[in-house]
């Protein structure tokens, strides 16, 4: 999706992609695919990514629950790997990288939180974003201007749909079974974003005086798009037609926490949110209508992190490193 919509905006964008969600092709709405390396973060050279102006680096394991299936290989992964590819894009000459981390570095929190709160990292992903965020800020200097963009849950359609992700997980149930069934209350908040302005976000940074973003956080998303998932559930069921709807009564995720947007709305140049949770599941309704999605392609191993990787383990495509099997 961030490829595409860069070349939209006039760059020449290489992509590198180990792969391991290259089956996960919801629908044909990409008009620009960019030449992609076909390469782990872990093993990028110097040869790779010298005559770049900048690197955009989002290529780690995604999201909590997978990171919990592999806690050591996501440190290894996000951590490891992504310090190595700063220091090799830093060796190679490259002095622009913006980085995507996530405001799941916050944790929990009973009051709204903006870039200079404490962080509190519940999960393995979250762990490393914050040490990859450290390990970068280390590097920083005349020559190399880290960026860390912050975003919010994010949600929407893409051709590369993923479904493990709240929203739409959500407007997927509410498609194909007509029931959203919650076991947990509902009440813990969290913060959204649409994909398309995560990529608005990244563009932005990407052309930005260096005065403005050089080693600055930004948490990407906007302050009125916090919600607890209860409302969340209650805005898909009312968009999508015949969806009934039921809300548990135990709790769930220890994940609560709401961010303050305003710092990236007022001083990022060009920075300001389109969507809102309610336009993105009308968009999702119309995506799934239109493609006339079933109940097997929405639960099918690809467009779920977790049941992806546990596949290419189970079937032996990958080592016990994460890596492919030649």
């Amino acid at each position: 999706m961030l490829a595409g919509y860069l070349v939209q905006q006039g760059h020449e964008v290489t992509g590198c992609d180990t792969g391991f969600y290259r089956n996960g092709w919801l629908y044909n709405g990409a008009k620009y695919l960019p030449r992609t390396l076909s390469k782990d973060i872990r093993k990028v050279t110097s040869e790779d990514v010298k005559g770049h102006d900048a690197i955009i680096h989002l290529a780690e394991l995604s999201n909590d629950p997978l990171g919990q299936l592999a806690p050591n290989i996501t440190f290894d992964i996000n951590h490891g790997g992504s310090m190595h590819l700063a220091k090799t894009a830093k060796a190679a000459g490259i002095n622009r990288f913006i980085y995507f981390s996530s405001c799941s570095v916050y944790g929990a929190s009973d009051q709204v939180i903006d870039e200079s709160g404490a962080t509190n990292p519940l999960t393995a992903y979250a762990q490393c974003k914050v040490k990859v965020e450290e390990g970068l800020k280390t590097l920083a200097d005349d020559d190399f201007t880290p960026t860390y963009l912050r975003n919010a849950t994010a949600y929407g359609a893409s051709p590369r749909q993923r479904f493990d992700i709240v929203v739409n997980n959500l407007a997927g149930l509410a498609w194909t079974t007509k029931e959203i069934k919650m076991l947990s209350d509902g009440t813990p908040w969290r913060p959204l974003v649409h994909v398309l302005d995560i990529c608005k976000a990244a563009a932005c940074a990407l052309v930005a005086d260096r005065k403005i973003i050089h080693d600055q956080t930004w948490n990407v998303g906007d302050s009125n798009e916090n919600y607890q998932i209860k409302t969340v559930a209650e805005i898909i069921s009312k968009t999508f037609p015949g969806c009934s709807l039921s809300i548990g009564d135990r709790g769930g995720d220890k994940r609560d926490y709401r961010v303050s947007f305003d710092k990236i709305n007022s001083k990022l140049p060009g920075f300001k949110t389109e969507w809102t949770v309610q336009k993105g599941a009308e968009q999702l309704l119309e995506i799934f209508s239109r493609i006339k999605m079933t109940k097997e392609v929405f639960e099918s191993d690809p467009y779920t992190r977790l049941k992806q990787i546990s596949h290419l383990i189970e079937s032996q495509q990958i080592d016990a490193d994460f890596f492919w099997k030649s």
